[in-house]
């Protein structure tokens, strides 16, 4: 599985990185997991427009899906071509109607869904093309999931938005790659079933014993390298702090 960082910032965009969007490719499929704020101007460096075969939304605040209502007016108005056949979206319930809400114009009352194939999440195990994904409920203020994607063997766990939970450490237990949001600085922010900080990413990923561990959603007024260091006093793995552009091999 190739792994593309579209965009990590965390509640808002930063001068370096659009909102959370990350790109995972195999065997030519091509799976957006969520498109904030930022993500679809950044994904063009990464693939055609056209190109993606499904979306998979953790949640739905703003900086995890917001974008989708701009790639609306790309599938439905498509210049060459004619309008695009729909093309699955995962998400919790209610995301078609929070994106026209978001879009608040729409030709039909039913437009999104003319590009866009609603499928509502819940906790369990799915298929997308050629991966298998496990969906389990995390803990944040909305209806919001974290993922573990498989395939050839190998696995990528995404918290999403989520503070301490049980279900985060069993989605991670044993995964090649963990890409964990740590958006609160450890001593700083303490408020539960929110976000995470550097040191809680770091003792889910040790106690997971995941293959490596890199930390992502980190808005931009937290310092990412005091979160960095708090991860790797607890987890002795691989540990780093997601980069926009960057690209990983799983």
């Amino acid at each position: 599985m190739k792994l593309t960082v579209v965009g990590c910032s965390g509640s808002f965009p930063s001068t370096e990185s659009a909102c959370s969007s990350y790109l995972l490719e195999t065997d030519g499929f091509r799976l957006l997991i969520d498109m904030g704020n930022g993500a679809l101007g950044e994904l063009q460096r990464h693939c055609g427009l056209y190109d993606l075969d499904a979306v998979l939304l953790s949640h739905l605040h703003a900086d995890h899906c917001i974008d989708l209502c701009g790639y609306f007016v790309v599938r439905y108005y498509r210049p060459d071509g004619g309008r695009c056949a729909p093309m699955p979206v995962y998400g919790p319930a209610g995301t078609e109607r929070r994106l026209t809400a978001a879009h608040a114009d729409l030709p039909t009352d039913h437009a999104m869904s003319e590009v866009f194939d609603f499928r509502t999440l819940t906790p369990g195990t799915f298929t997308v093309g050629p991966f298998t994904i496990r969906t389990e409920a995390v803990s944040h203020p909305v209806e919001a999931y974290g993922f573990r994607i498989e395939h050839g063997g190998r696995s990528l766990t995404y918290s999403g938005d989520t503070g301490v939970c049980e279900s985060l450490h069993s989605l991670a237990e044993d995964t090649d790659f963990f890409l964990c949001e740590a958006s609160f600085t450890h001593g700083k922010e303490d408020i539960p079933d929110l976000h995470l900080n550097g040191r809680e990413a770091g003792e889910h990923a040790a106690r997971a014993r995941a293959g490596r561990l890199v930390l992502t959603h980190i808005p931009p007024w937290t310092d990412p390298g005091i979160n960095l260091r708090d991860a790797q006093d607890v987890f002795n793995g691989p540990v780093e702090v997601a980069k926009a552009g960057a690209v990983y091999e799983i």
